[in-house]
């Protein structure tokens, strides 16, 4: 049985998963696209699912990339949260 703390990904890891959940509002999605594209070249936006939240205040952005390295991961997530609009991402 293998801990969720210790699951290992291999890289690159093709359709890895980025959940990013922040202020919904005009130019999030394209926010979140484009810091995804200078991240993972080849960004498939036909991967892209989009829900609000119940009250309307909150917008999840998924979208699937090829993630290459803990790094680029970890840049990722520092240029989405620098945005000030993201408050968390998976």
């Amino acid at each position: 049985m293998t801990d969720a703390k210790s699951v290992t990904i291999e890289f690159p890891c093709e359709r890895y998963p980025i959940k990013v959940i922040g202020d919904a509002g005009e130019g999030f999605v394209d926010l979140v696209i484009e810091i995804l594209s200078r991240h993972a070249p080849g960004l498939d936006v036909g991967t892209l699912v989009l829900r609000d939240s119940r009250n309307g205040r909150y917008q999840t952005v998924q979208l699937l990339i090829t993630a290459t390295s803990i790094d680029q991961l970890q840049d990722i997530n520092s240029d989405l949260r620098a945005t000030g609009r993201v408050h968390m991402v998976l």
